[in-house]
Order: structure tokens, then sequence, then C-alpha cells
């Protein structure tokens, strides 16, 4: 117990360095090569941190677990949007702007609803999945002609080349320390008779957002708002479009998923609509908007308990 208490500790410490080596680096890669902190949040920060949900749902996928592949995305895209989200609004509140609602906001929409759709019959075919991976390289291809710099962007000092090791290492560290306190946490949270359904819908959940959480709250606090709201909405696109897609590309059969699967990708499509929206009122996210959305989550966690 003392000792993965420690390496609990150890962790978020861990995982706030490696938060603030990938925001300050990134902000100062963002303004070297010409591109703005939301396109840097939206890409190379966004696929860095969903690194455990792409080990764990290609790992799913090519043992034949469909259910999992597909439940650890949703669940980590509610996650993302209800309690990361909710959790750094409450903290200090996000300015948006229309490029965000519409042009990244309204591909989350899209992709979400494609989603749903091919999912309609409980099944993901092969093409369906290129389908997915086709509309992630064509979001990025014209994120890239997107070069824009915000002008406003808060200065982190000159760009130096080691910023793109120290970058790495972030992502490393966050990827790493999620992972031991998942670890460590489930060893815990076992040792004091807590069910393993419990420890997998909270801190299982939890901890393959880590890398999440931490990079867009320490985003947030440092000025970086962008990077932040950007990390998160590339992160679900990622992890809807380009992990699942590449799940379902690489199955010789389609990828069935049990029918209580097809309610959660409609909370999540529910869920996504309403954020975009609430980013678009007042071209804000405001701090009650994000305690708002952490008890929505709260809320279908505790259903979630009572129907198991």
């Amino acid at each position: 117990m003392f000792l993965n208490i420690v390496i609990i500790i150890a962790s978020i410490v861990g995982l706030a360095y490696g938060a603030t080596f990938i925001v300050d680096s990134a902000a100062r890669m963002a303004r070297h090569f010409g591109v703005s902190e939301l396109i840097i949040g939206l890409t190379v920060v966004a696929v860095g941190t969903s690194a455990p949900e792409f080990a764990v749902t290609i790992k799913a996928a090519v043992s034949g677990q469909a259910d999992i592949s597909v439940s650890n995305i949703v669940g980590s895209n509610i996650f993302n949007l209800g309690f990361i989200l909710g959790g750094v609004v409450a903290v200090r509140a996000i300015a948006t702007t229309p490029k965000i609602v519409y042009r990244d906001g309204g591909m989350l929409v899209g992709a979400t609803l494609i989603l749903l759709f091919f999912m309609r019959d409980l099944e993901l075919q092969q093409w369906e999945g290129g389908v997915l991976l086709l509309l992630l390289f064509a979001y990025l291809l014209y994120l890239y002609t997107q070069r824009d710099v915000d002008l406003e962007e808060i200065p982190d000092g000159d760009f130096r080349w080691r910023d793109v090791p120290l970058f790495a290492l972030g992502i490393a560290m966050v990827v790493v320390g999620g992972e031991f306190l998942v670890d460590s946490a489930t060893a815990v949270a076992r040792l004091l008779g807590m069910s393993d359904w419990v420890i997998g819908v909270t801190i299982v959940a939890a901890g393959t957002s880590a890398p999440e959480m931490a990079t867009s709250l320490v985003g947030v606090l440092r000025g970086h708002s962008d990077i932040s709201i950007g990390n998160l909405i590339g992160s679900d696109l990622f992890n809807l479009l380009g992990v699942l897609g590449l799940a379902g590309v690489i199955q010789t059969s389609p990828m069935v998923i049990d029918s209580a699967g097809l309610s959660s990708l409609m909370v999540l499509s529910g869920m996504v609509i309403f954020v975009v929206v609430l980013m678009r009122v007042g071209w804000k996210l405001n701090r009650w908007e994000g305690v708002m959305l952490i008890l929505i989550n709260l809320l279908r966690w505790i259903y979630d308990f009572s129907a198991k």
C-alpha cells in the first residue's frame, strides 16, 4: 500500500512536469514553424497525449475484443469533454473562436455522427475504418494549409532546437506517468475492496486520460488556452478517426460490439453537440459551464453504477 501511494505521488509529479515541458516547448515550436498554437494542440500534442488510448484500443482490436476497443474510445472521449474540459474551464474560462467552433468543433460533431451511423448495425466494417482514416488525413491536410499565427499568443522565449527532444520527453513523461498512475491506483483500490468494474469506469478511465488532463490544465494555467482546447478536440478526433479507423482496417472481419455500445455512442454524440453549442454561445466557455459539464458526467457515472 505504502509503495503504491509513493508511486501515485511520483506519477502525479511526473505528469505535472511532463505537461509543462509539452506546453512550453509546443508554444515555442508553433511560433518557430509558423503555425498557431491551436493547430499544434490539434495535431502533435493531441496525438502524443492519445498514446494510452491508442495502445489499449489497438491491442484489444488485435485480440478480437471489439467491445473494449470501442468502449475505451467512447469512454475516453466522454471523459475528455466532461471531466477534463469541464475541470479546465472551471479553473479558468476559455474564449472560443469561429475556427474552433465551426472548423474543429464541426469536424468533431461530424466524425462522431459518422461513427454512430457506421455502428448502427453494431458492426464496423473494414471499408468503414478506411473511410475514418481518410477523413483524418483530409482534416490534417486542411490544417496544414491553415498556418496562421495568432500575434497575441503569449511568448515563452525563443525557440531552441532542444525544444523538440524536450517535447518528446514531456510526451514520454505524461504517458508513462499515466500508466504507473493507473496500475498503482488500481492496486490501492483493490486493497480497499473496490470491484473491477468500478475501478474500470473511474480509475482506468481517468488514468488513460491523464496526459490530456495534465497538458490541458497546465496549458490554460500558463495562458495557452488554444493548446488546451486544441489538445482535447484533437485527441477526440484522433481517437475516433485515427485509432478506431486503424482498428477497423486491421481486422479481417467486422468489429462487432454489444448493443449497449450503441447507446454509449448516442450519449457521446449528444455530449459533443452540447459542448460545441456551449462554445458558440457568447464565444466563451464560462466557469459555471465547466462545473455543469462535470456534474453531467458525475450523474452519468451514478447512473452507470446504479445500472450495473
